[in-house]
């Protein structure tokens, strides 16, 4: 998809990278139901090397910005769901909401051939937030809030160049189904030009 479409994409217009047993997307939002030992992750620290997880997206040839909101019950350990940038297992990134250490944390993974992770405390209510996910050239800029308004800075790293991008909405479940994410109010538009303090 080039930018001269973005006003026109929809949900529909998505595919699944490992679909889940249950999903449903319907007046332009989705819900899923995560399957079992699902996941994103590659060696570090764990040793796994997982691309199990559910990832609903769309192929993005110019700069974008994705912005979504996400709706979960975030309950039992690793548990996820957010937006991810991917170009193959062993190069993407994500980001959201993961629980860990007894909370809900704001959290994102990026993987260039092994997976770093960096977590913080989210101080708004985790079960319904907001993720911007921004690629212009070689860069990617996070961003999250929790009422739409007031935005966070959540990562600005460095990313592969590539001549498209699979771009779009994650959650994972590693040890156990049954996570119902909702995912809406999803948008693709161009970045504005400083995405650092820019709306």
């Amino acid at each position: 998809m080039e930018s001269t479409q973005f006003s026109l994409i929809t949900l529909n217009d998505f595919k699944w990278l490992n679909e889940p047993s249950n999903w449903n997307l319907c007046d332009n939002e989705l819900k899923v139901s995560t399957d079992n030992k699902t996941d994103f992750w590659q060696e570090t620290w764990y040793k796994f090397h997982f691309n199990t997880g559910h990832l609903f997206g769309i192929d993005v040839k110019d700069d974008f910005c994705l912005e979504a909101c996400i709706e979960a019950e975030f309950s039992k350990l690793y548990d996820q769901a957010g937006l991810m940038i991917y170009l193959d297992e062993k190069h993407w990134l994500k980001c959201g909401i993961e629980y860990n250490d007894g909370q809900p944390m704001i959290s994102s993974v990026l993987t260039n051939e092994v997976s770093d992770w960096a977590t913080g405390v989210f101080s708004g209510n985790p079960r319904k937030f907001w993720l911007r996910l921004i690629k212009t050239d070689n860069v990617v800029c996070v961003k999250y809030s929790h009422d739409k308004e007031s935005w966070s800075l959540l990562r600005l790293c460095p990313f592969p160049r590539s001549d498209a991008y699979f771009v779009g909405l994650m959650c994972c479940t590693p040890q156990r189904d049954g996570l119902k994410v909702k995912f809406s109010d999803v948008s693709v538009r161009l970045p504005c030009q400083d995405i650092l303090h820019g709306v």
